[in-house]
């Protein structure tokens, strides 16, 4: 398989390259050669994607000027950019993926892959709203594909991530002391590994499945107890989890979500929120790896690397230390 990738340099595309390697296939590579380079053995072409007489350079002058099997797109900016990829490289490639996102179904009305979705323009060349933008370049990839591969991904967890989202509750278990636990133990927790959402984007494309599918793990295949106990194991950390309801949560303005990565409350406006029907896509190949070894690796890969800078366009996350504080100083040791 000769597979293209948009991207490729953090974490989701990076995985997709390490994952099309393993299976001995030829991949090449477009970024903008900002945030380092793919490993060895990758072709690479340097292009800024919101460029494009840069981008149809690129892609059509050599090494540029060729035909792939599959291309794989990772864009999450303005959805102009990811529509115009896909009209250039129509006629250069036979299967088409876009990893997109579980936030373009319309606020709390997501229950499965029919659910209704946000309105967005694919010729939008702003990417204020996360939903509409992603919405916005699945409508221009398929304009250009219309079997397209759309990877709807929920909640992204594992080495690499960019987000900030496990590696904060990590640096804080391994910190020790009482730490602040969200909510209620068994509350629900769906989420899907980088390198389980490449493995089913890879199988799908060589499949020729197309269509879209809720890339994230059953409702229940973890749950906030599982994941924290989880970081408490992997960092070996000497930490307590003190749980703390809902309601005072609320009340010392800690925000989900952000504050209190991959939580949500169970009840008001995110109710159901980790309770989507994950069924199309476990039947169509998607296997999820148990959470403790998502943890335990992304853990492994913080002892070894640098974490990614912070991404501009992605919340800061953690809970700011007074409102910690304030929480912890109010619940009995």
């Amino acid at each position: 398989m000769r597979l293209l990738v948009l991207g490729g340099t953090r974490f989701v595309g990076r995985a997709v390259i390490a994952d099309a390697l393993a299976r001995g296939w030829d991949v090449t590579a477009l970024h903008r050669g900002i945030t380092g380079g793919p490993p060895p053995g990758v072709r690479v072409l340097h292009a800024d994607r919101t460029d494009t007489p840069a981008l149809a350079a690129a892609l059509t002058t050599p090494p540029g000027d060729q035909r792939w099997d599959a291309v794989v797109d990772t864009w999450s900016g303005a959805p102009r950019a990811a529509t115009v990829a896909a009209r250039l490289l129509t006629g250069r490639a036979e299967r088409y993926a876009y990893v997109s996102s579980a936030s373009v179904y319309r606020w709390g009305q997501h229950v499965d892959e029919t659910s209704p979705l946000v309105q967005a323009d694919p010729a939008d060349d702003t990417a204020d709203d996360y939903a509409a933008a992603k919405r916005g370049a699945e409508l221009g990839v398929l304009a250009s594909f219309p079997d397209a591969l759309l990877v709807r991904a929920g909640l992204i967890l594992g080495p690499h991530e960019d987000i900030g989202r496990l590696p904060w509750w990590l640096g804080r278990i391994a910190a020790g002391g009482r730490v602040v636990a969200p909510g209620a133990p068994d509350r629900p927790l769906q989420h899907v590994d980088v390198r389980d959402l490449a493995a089913f984007t890879l199988d799908a494309l060589q499949a020729g499945t197309s269509g879209p599918f809720d890339v994230i793990s059953p409702s229940g295949h973890t749950t906030t107890a599982g994941l924290l106990t989880a970081c408490v194991t992997a960092t070996g950390a000497d930490a307590e989890l003190v749980w703390i309801p809902e309601a005072d949560l609320a009340a010392a303005g800690a925000e989900p979500w952000t504050h209190l990565p991959c939580w949500v409350p169970q009840h008001g406006e995110f109710a159901g929120f980790l309770e989507v029907d994950t069924t199309r896509a476990a039947r169509a190949g998607l296997v999820c790896r148990p959470v403790e070894e998502t943890v335990a690796d992304t853990w492994a890969w913080m002892q070894r690397e640098q974490l990614p800078p912070q991404r501009p366009d992605r919340d800061v996350h953690g809970l700011p230390r007074e409102i910690e504080e304030h929480l912890l100083r109010h619940r009995s040791g």
